[in-house]
């Protein structure tokens, strides 16, 4: 391996959204800083499952949907 190519690979504290906290190793920041996550795998959507959103036709459903009442025919 050569040397002084490599980005330094060390400790550092993870705090997720709920407030724990747990020790990895990394390439972020210096020995010993703590990210703080925005989002983690506990709460975001993406990993829980979430709301998903149905799907309900395309987009000739959608147009009879909303426009479904009206008629070309004389009266």
């Amino acid at each position: 391996m050569k040397s002084g190519i490599h980005p330094d690979y060390h400790a550092i504290k993870v705090q997720m959204t709920d407030g724990t906290v747990y020790e990895t190793r990394s390439t972020w920041g210096k020995e010993g800083d703590t990210l703080q996550l925005d989002i983690d795998p506990t709460v975001h959507p993406a990993w829980t499952g979430g709301k998903q959103q149905i799907s309900e036709g395309g987009q000739v459903a959608r147009f009879n949907k909303r426009f479904g009442g009206l008629s070309l025919a004389k009266k």
